[in-house]
């Protein structure tokens, strides 16, 4: 993706950085050749972003034109609010307090250069400013009344770095437009730069490191250049044009904020956080089922005022499943009403409202994996070894903690699995989801859709192999390229308003 660094004055930029075209801002904003130029990243290091400023309209109009910019709008929007500014200092006031706890002032003015600053003991607070203001150029005025709190927060020009500063800003600047990323492939072969979330100390991720490598290689052959990030990396989220989450996702969780910091800034993303939030829940699950009249076991949402009923109710033994419950934690088998009482008691510690569901052994669950409103696998996941779960995570013989498997064609799958996944999944909406069902006694009954499904090297990609992994990052690919044509929509309005002012 090409990179133009936006100044107001091109004889003012003192840093050398390949591959990067520094323009004018005037230039920017009047030269029809940007107007149609595709795959563009834009960092607007204009020294004013003040409203239809030159630094606004180029923030704004290289939103309309489908590029990306840092800083985007809301960002710039957001230094002139001085109510967002005492929410953000109030939001991250431990780590304020932790940064300036030795200062003996009253007033402390950080400078945060490219995400960084100068001293090492200011640098996370300066990384988490610029994760919340996403300029590369900042200047944050601190004062001790009882505590410290921000006072203000701006961009600042190149004009305004101290020559004390410059040496490391500099490589600061190298650093933060030269990003190494996972590939190496040559840089022209990229169009898009694509980021994968991993937790390198997940038990049981999503995706096995052999999954992660075979995702990377589809990606570069999709056009993306790939780069490994880690929940450490949520301010870099604006440095993608799409993000694929390959760590088990929850609303309570970085997971959600990744997701949610993307759809907001206009990035391509799986799993997105209305998938996450659907799925995750499974008393939300359950009522959209419900409203949907897709097949189910019987169920019951349990609250304090029913739960002595659901024996009458369900009978024994009875499942019940915390709401936000995966990968066989957090759902219990009552085989009598003791049992029951116990797990009630201790579920009810942390959750208002249970599902509890009639028990419907099967020797295996179907997984049914549907992308954008479409099949791209299929899997029969066994019972582990003398247990009514797939995992079995008492086990103490490891090999027993998980049941076989078997991968199939999609064609070889029952019609009405299928027809029944695609439709409970597109109640959710059309991203990456597993959609785990049983078979009684010749019908379909869905147990649950997960957003975030497993895709391991040597089960789920056995019968699709490479297919499988280029399916899901074309899919990415697309969705960058239908903003960017949603974007171009906006534009000749967003161009009238500019040489209407």
């Amino acid at each position: 993706m090409k990179k133009i660094i936006v100044v107001n004055n091109p004889k003012n930029w003192k840093f050398h950085i390949p591959e990067a075209e520094i323009v004018s801002a005037k230039d920017y904003l009047t030269n029809p050749e940007f107007t149609t130029q595709k795959s563009v990243r834009i960092f607007n290091l204009c020294r004013d972003y003040s409203y239809q400023s030159k630094g606004y309209y180029v923030s704004l109009l290289a939103e309309a034109r489908g590029h990306k910019v840092i800083p985007n709008v809301k960002n710039i929007r957001d230094f002139k609010a001085p109510a967002v500014v005492k929410i953000i200092s109030d939001d991250i006031d431990e780590l304020i307090q932790k940064s300036l706890h030795k200062l003996t002032g009253t007033e402390f003015v950080l400078s945060i250069y490219f995400g960084q600053n100068v001293s090492a003991q200011y640098l996370e607070l300066s990384q988490e400013l610029y994760r919340i203001f996403q300029a590369p150029l900042l200047r944050a005025k601190f004062v001790f009344k009882q505590k410290w709190f921000i006072q203000s927060i701006r961009p600042i020009s190149v004009d305004e770095i101290p020559e004390t500063h410059k040496e490391m800003v500099d490589q600061f600047a190298i650093e933060y437009f030269e990003k190494t990323r996972y590939t190496s492939a040559k840089s022209e072969d990229y169009v898009y730069d694509l980021g994968i979330l991993v937790n390198p100390d997940e038990v049981e991720p999503p995706s096995n490191k052999q999954a992660i490598h075979n995702f990377i290689e589809a990606a570069q052959d999709t056009g993306f250049r790939v780069e490994l990030i880690t929940k450490k990396d949520y301010h870099r989220v604006g440095e993608f044009d799409a993000i694929f989450i390959r760590e088990t996702t929850n609303v309570n969780h970085h997971t959600y904020a990744f997701a949610r910091r993307a759809q907001s800034e206009g990035i391509a993303v799986i799993d997105d956080p209305d998938s996450i939030l659907r799925c995750s829940n499974k008393v939300y699950l359950q009522e959209l089922m419900t409203v949907g009249k897709i097949p189910a076991p019987k169920t019951i949402i349990a609250h304090s005022e029913n739960r002595h009923t659901l024996a009458k109710e369900l009978g024994f033994p009875m499942v019940i499943k915390t709401p936000d419950s995966s990968f066989s934690m957090g759902v219990k088998k009552a085989n009598n009403k003791e049992e029951l009482e116990q797990i009630l008691d201790t579920m009810f510690e942390h959750s208002d409202l249970l599902i509890a569901q009639e028990f419907t052994p099967t020797d295996f669950d179907w997984r049914i994996g549907i992308l954008d409103g479409k099949p791209i696998y299929a899997c029969k996941y066994y019972m582990a070894k003398n247990h009514w779960q797939i995992y079995n995570w008492d086990s103490k013989d490891k090999q027993g903690t998980c049941g076989k498997w078997d991968c199939l064609p999609i064609e070889s799958v029952p019609h009405g699995i299928v027809k029944t996944a695609l439709r409970v999944s597109s109640l959710i909406g059309n991203g990456l989801y597993g959609v785990d069902l049983k078979e009684i006694n010749g019908h379909p009954v869905v147990i649950e859709v997960n957003d975030n499904p497993s895709i391991d090297h040597g089960i789920e990609d056995l019968v699709g192999k490479k297919k499988l992994y280029l399916t899901i990052m074309r899919s990415l690919r697309h969705r960058i390229e239908e903003r960017m044509h949603a974007a171009q929509h906006k534009l000749i309005q967003h161009e009238k308003d500019f040489w209407n002012y």
